[in-house]
């Protein structure tokens, strides 16, 4: 969507105390006016493209459930993605699964760090403040990142109904891993549709790892998402490891004490 009324980032639940907290890079479609010469219309902006459909309703559904602070940006990941690092070229797209993004070419050096300084960085301070709040009061926190992806990507049919991203810290993707398994109706993609390596997992990474956060980031197959009852059942699943998870993870740390 396209709108003038344009704040960068959103924090939601800002003082909930749950036992997690959750990023959702790709929750918008929104266009700024100030860039309405993209040109993409409206049917596209609401495709994969320029965001992840359903995961936002997901992240929102979690962070109600579990009490859980939420933070995603407010702007189409067209214009710039917040989970990509700065000198990574995917970070401001001028293709996208085959479509040509116009107003992304020949972008000057001031425009890129405009959009650097007050969408991207703006967003991942945001995160920064949310977890020092945390720590700050000795919050047990992991942190979660909801994204979802296409059930065909060109022409490949992805098998898997969810993904779980991680790396080299297992701590939260082995419990999600396993209980998501234990569904035999679901088929779980360990790192995949996407990896580390695909550099998608640059927000979880840049945040737990500076403060050595359990962390994880979901991957929901978006045709499983794409109404409210999906949308309901996945915020239900996951909802349910996720407390499941804060008691394994609480027990572990007292032990280490």
């Amino acid at each position: 969507m396209s709108d003038g009324a344009f704040e960068p980032v959103v924090v939601e639940n800002p003082d909930g105390v749950g036992p997690i907290a959750i990023v959702c890079d790709h929750a918008s479609n929104r266009i700024p006016a100030e860039y309405a010469s993209f040109g993409f219309e409206e049917d596209a902006l609401q495709t994969h493209i320029a965001w992840d459909p359903g995961a936002l309703a997901v992240a929102r559904l979690l962070a109600a459930d579990l009490d859980a602070p939420l933070v995603w940006p407010d702007v189409s990941r067209l214009v710039i993605d917040c989970n990509r690092a700065a000198d990574v070229p995917s970070l401001i797209v001028t293709e996208s699964e085959g479509r040509k993004v116009e107003a992304n070419r020949g972008l000057s050096d001031e425009e890129r760090k405009r959009r650097l300084d007050t969408i991207h960085g703006a967003y991942h301070a945001a995160i920064e403040a949310c977890l020092a709040r945390r720590q700050a009061a000795h919050m047990l926190t992991s942190l979660i990142a909801i994204h979802s992806y296409t059930p065909v990507f060109l022409g490949k049919a992805r098998p898997w109904q969810v993904g779980i991203l991680f790396d080299d810290d297992r701590r939260l993707a082995d419990v999600l891993v396993g209980a998501l398994k234990a569904d035999r109706a679901l088929t779980v993609g360990i790192n995949e549709p996407y990896s580390p390596a695909d550099h998608v997992y640059y927000t979880v990474a840049r945040h737990a790892r500076l403060r050595d956060l359990p962390a994880a980031m979901i991957e929901i197959r978006n045709d499983e998402i794409g109404d409210e009852a999906g949308q309901r059942r996945w915020a239900d699943r996951l909802g349910k490891i996720f407390l499941a998870a804060a008691s394994s993870l609480r027990g572990a740390r007292h032990a280490m004490v």
